[in-house]
């Protein structure tokens, strides 16, 4: 009889035109952090979850039923450091060439967040690339012209002059002047004040998070190091002024005493985090700021180690960071610092990011902690959570279909066969 209302009081609800799916679960898990359910019935109507029930709820008329009841379906996993406009395996000077243009990084972001939606990713933050582009992949994929996930953009990163995000690094004296001479370097700023225009500048655009470069980078062909790089008055001015017209902060961070300074400006994140002490994850912790640990990019690096691949100081900072990937995980567990997964794809191919959950694994993380850093985890750190992270009604229907049980085997999340975000079909061929 409850059965029978149900589904009468979901027909009444249907507003005219609004597609309704019943989505039949062999086994659900609704929340990362719970355990998992028997066969059950999720119901969807307008891209958001309505109901979820038993696995024999009678279907609101007219509904489209897809059985999965073979399948563990569970929400989306949220991947919070990708770079969807560039690819891997390309050497740093191929980006000058003709084609690189801001249109071809965003048809190459729209095939990139195909590749990421297949591999069970509903929603991903873009953390640095062509800002048009970057807005452009993310708005065509939000009305629906292309399959993907949810995408949060950062677009232009912030950087010191001749830091990991200054475009002018490695170039010719010449080409330097004329990258600077002519507004292609628009990230690039030196004191606390320019830094402040350059924020505001970037969120007049419309993204979503600002990111920068708290200090030196692996990737880029700079010789100062990868330590603290804005100064700690600066870092206050991009945080302050971020957080002054409603957007997140994310800092990329290496150096301790840079993911220190970092925490305590505020920041909301840090990504790579590599050398986090006990003194900087103390701060991190008191300031709420959370860890993004993207140990997938050191699988990426191995790809190209020893290769003549990279310049030398590229070479030499990649060896330095390798000798001590994933400390960062027990340093931020003992300081009970939350960390949200994030695998900077683009060091390596678009597609693995689920790899990063068996990763954390390996470095000290649950299996169940490892998934809620993948789901519920990533949503609060990018302010979402009140949209998705968990499948519960009035959230948005973003979740996929795989084989196993994540909660225990972190690398069930490697067969996924169906995804969905926000109530639509991603096509997996």
């Amino acid at each position: 009889m409850r059965r029978f209302v149900l589904s009468v009081l979901l027909a009444a609800a249907v507003p005219v035109g609004a597609e309704t799916l019943v989505i039949r679960a062999g086994r659900l898990i609704t929340d990362a952090a719970l355990p998992a359910r028997g066969p059950s019935s999720i119901v969807v109507i307008d891209g958001k979850i309505v109901a979820i029930g038993a696995a024999d709820m009678a279907a609101p008329m007219g509904a489209r039923v897809i059985d999965l009841s073979t399948k563990t379906i569970m929400p989306g996993l949220i991947d919070a450091h990708v770079h969807l406009t560039q690819d891997s395996g390309l050497p740093w000077y191929a980006t000058l060439r003709p084609k690189y243009s801001e249109p071809y990084a965003a048809a190459t972001g729209l095939k990139n967040a195909l590749i990421t939606a297949r591999a069970g990713f509903t929603t991903v933050r873009d953390a640095g690339g062509p800002v048009l582009a970057s807005l452009a992949m993310r708005d065509a994929v939000a009305e629906g012209a292309f399959p993907g996930p949810r995408i949060l953009v950062a677009g232009t990163p912030f950087s010191i002059s001749g830091g990991h995000a200054d475009a002018a690094v490695g170039l010719s004296p010449e080409l330097a002047d004329a990258v600077n001479a002519t507004g292609q370097n628009p990230g690039v700023c030196d004191t606390p004040t320019a830094c402040a225009v350059a924020v505001r500048k970037n969120a007049a655009k419309g993204v979503d998070v600002i990111k920068f470069m708290a200090t030196g980078g692996v990737l880029d062909d700079g010789a100062i190091g990868l330590e603290q790089h804005f100064s700690d008055a600066e870092m206050n001015a991009i945080v302050a002024t971020a957080h002054g017209v409603g957007l997140k902060a994310m800092a990329h961070a290496h150096g301790a005493r840079g993911i220190e300074a970092a925490a305590n400006a505020g920041v909301d994140s840090i990504e790579h985090g590599t050398y986090l002490d006990d003194k900087a994850a103390r701060a991190m912790k008191a300031h709420g700021t959370w860890l993004v640990p993207t140990l997938m990019a050191y699988e990426g690096l191995k790809l190209h180690i020893g290769k003549n691949f990279y310049t030398p100081n590229v070479e030499a900072k990649a060896l330095q960071t390798m000798a001590i990937v994933g400390r960062n995980i027990a340093v931020a567990q003992r300081n009970g610092v939350h960390i949200a997964l994030g695998t900077d794809a683009a060091v390596y191919p678009h597609g693995r990011n689920a790899e990063e959950l068996a990763l954390m694994v390996d470095h000290g993380m649950t299996a169940k902690d490892a998934l809620i850093a993948a789901t519920k985890g990533g949503a609060e750190l990018l302010g979402i959570d009140k949209v998705t992270g968990t499948l519960d009604p009035g959230k948005a229907a973003d979740l996929i279909a795989i084989d196993g049980d994540p909660q225990i085997d972190p690398k069930a999340v490697l067969s996924v066969s169906f995804v969905m975000t926000a109530g639509r079909v991603v096509p997996m061929k």
